[in-house]
């Protein structure tokens, strides 16, 4: 079992390699959000919402460069917030009721979701572009609805849950990597 999960592990991040430019692609938007003074907002459910925590920290704090902090917000955070929204309106609105109280347009969001169906996330990104919020979609699978949402979906081609994690903490970890390197002016 070991060797079999280490296998697919390395078989899932090499495949990452085909969707190289779209990675690239969505790193250059997150910089030219911060870049612009904007905020990225970033919102997923159980590992997705651990990720979206995690890449905020990388951005507010640091990711390997010591640097100024840049906005960046885990829409999965505030427990009084969610757990309002979901007993007041419905639990599909979590994300989307934030993105309309803390979002401003040219600001970025990344919505994570590894089927790409989490009704949470899509509405989120659909309010995101009703407000003019650029949209970055981190999925797996075959992208599910998300893959048709977003102005960006960034899909890795596998449908095992933990090792589509595993790859979007690897892309997250490069787009820090991608937004430290453009503003240290540090190859």
């Amino acid at each position: 079992m070991f060797e079999q999960t280490i296998n697919d592990h390395i078989s899932c991040i090499k495949n990452l390699a085909d969707i190289k430019e779209i990675i690239i692609k969505a790193g250059e938007m997150l910089t030219t959000s911060l870049e612009k003074g904007n905020r990225i907002l970033i919102c997923g459910n159980g590992g997705s919402a651990a990720d979206s925590q995690h890449f905020a920290a990388e951005i507010v704090g640091r990711f390997e460069k010591e640097r100024t902090a840049w906005p960046a917000l885990a829409l999965t955070t505030d427990t009084s917030i969610i757990t309002a929204i979901a007993n007041d309106y419905t639990y599909d609105d979590i994300f989307s009721r934030q993105v309309e109280g803390l979002g401003a347009s040219g600001d970025i969001i990344i919505g994570i979701s590894t089927s790409g169906n989490s009704k949470n996330v899509i509405h989120a990104i659909n309010k995101a572009k009703n407000m003019g919020i650029n949209t970055i979609a981190l999925l797996g699978n075959d992208g599910g609805h998300l893959n048709n949402c977003a102005d960006l979906a960034v899909t890795v081609s596998s449908t095992v849950t933990a090792r589509i994690q595993e790859a979007h903490i690897f892309i997250l970890h490069f787009w820090a990597g991608m937004i430290e390197q453009y503003f240290t002016n540090e190859s």
